[in-house]
């Protein structure tokens, strides 16, 4: 870490009410979303362990688990694409997390500005379109 870099807070556990709610995958893992907060423009996926969240909630920064490297890393202490924490929320289902950050630099690792911008497979302009509702179907009752 540089000097400009703050230090990893103390390590410390989620709330127990929090930690209690959570559904990981079987390795301890939750999938987290980095999404630009004033944009929507959905950045990367990453995953996140109870520390990793712990660290994302008190630093302001995101932190990941890397599952090839086998550590934590703050976004940006190496390429200096930060991710600024804006918001943090929690899915339906508890097994997913959406971190509205602020990003500095590109998201991917790539240096795209985001993950998904590489190789898309269905582009807005060529998407099928969804066939009219049959006549006397009820369109106003939400999907279940």
């Amino acid at each position: 870490m540089t000097s400009s870099t703050p230090a990893p807070p103390p390590a410390g556990p989620l709330p127990a009410d929090l930690a209690a709610r959570l559904k990981r995958t079987a390795d301890g893992l939750l999938p987290a979303i980095a999404q630009q907060y004033d944009t929507g423009e959905v950045l990367m996926l990453g995953w996140m362990d109870d520390e990793a969240l712990h660290r994302t909630l008190t630093t302001g920064r995101c932190t990941y688990w890397s599952r090839s490297r086998q550590e934590y890393w703050v976004k940006g202490d190496t390429s200096g694409h930060v991710q600024h924490v804006k918001s943090v929320a929690l899915d339906c289902d508890a097994d997913t997390v959406l971190v509205k950050v602020d990003q500095v630099g590109a998201a991917c690792h790539t240096g795209d500005r985001t993950c998904f911008d590489a190789d898309v497979l269905l582009a807005p302009d060529t998407a099928p379109t969804a066939p009219p509702a049959p006549a006397g179907a009820d369109t106003t009752t939400p999907a279940q």
